[in-house]
């Protein structure tokens, strides 16, 4: 799988899975546009991977308005003259709050940025990416939490739900742009201090580990690799089992 010179737009790049994707990428020649709001950790993130050699551009983008993306993809085009990969990473939590207090405004910056971006972007990247003589890839962030749930998690279940339902819609529709589209759902993916972890929180997995970012990054390789166009319009669950995992209370 090369990745030599290809223009992979991540975002949510600055931190989290977002951060290691894009890190990945980069370790693997591509050149990668990093998109986030966090201008401290995606200019940081920028000049990391510069300083090893590799190529990367930060553009401040606010995934929740259409005028954002549509510069961020305009951007990408313009400063590397194409676009291969899209990877829809960028995401919310939060608004994990008593059903009945919901506002309907907390519930629609959920959905707008989550769900909503992942078509804008998608759309407006897809305009160049089928102009490749190979085509490219789009990959969506989705969520366990798409076909799991605990109380109050509507807007967030609902949003990774959507997620995993427009990725098949896509691939139909950029069937003939030479453009896979699939999406991932992990798990728990821990983004913090690893080492603190107890052992409790390793063994409830299957896989007998919580995961890391680089294991949604590594997933991303390979959906998004030439050699794997045979793969689209499916989801990817990598979460150590978890999901599939009998669970009874003893």
């Amino acid at each position: 799988m090369s990745f030599t010179n290809k223009v992979v737009i991540v975002t949510g790049a600055a931190n989290g899975i977002g951060r290691g994707i894009a890190s990945l990428y980069a370790v693997e020649g591509a050149k990668v546009v990093l998109a986030d709001m966090d201008e401290i950790r995606g200019r940081e993130l920028e000049h990391q991977i510069k300083k090893l050699g590799g190529d990367s551009l930060f553009i401040q983008t606010d995934v929740r308005k259409e005028e954002d993306l549509i510069h961020l993809i305009e951007k990408a085009k313009s400063t590397y003259g194409e676009i291969h990969i899209l990877i829809n990473n960028a995401g919310k939590g939060g608004a994990f709050k008593n059903t009945y207090e919901l506002t309907i405004n907390e519930w629609d910056d959920i959905i707008n940025t989550n769900l909503r971006s992942v078509f804008i972007a998608s759309r407006e990247a897809a305009k160049y990416i089928r102009k490749n003589k190979l085509g490219g890839a789009i990959i969506n962030i989705a969520s366990t939490r798409a076909f799991m749930s605990e109380p109050n998690s509507e807007a967030y279940a609902a949003s990774k739900g959507g997620i995993v339902a427009i990725t098949h819609a896509l691939a139909a529709s950029f069937s003939n742009d030479k453009i896979t589209v699939n999406s991932i759902s992990p798990g728990w993916i821990e983004k913090g201090d690893y080492s603190l972890l107890r052992d409790v929180d390793h063994q409830q997995h299957l896989s007998k580990r919580v995961g890391r970012p680089d294991d949604i990054a590594r997933a991303c390789l390979f959906l998004s690799s030439e050699e794997n166009n045979f793969v689209t319009g499916t989801n990817l669950v990598v979460d150590g089992g978890m999901t599939r995992k009998m669970i009874y209370v003893e």
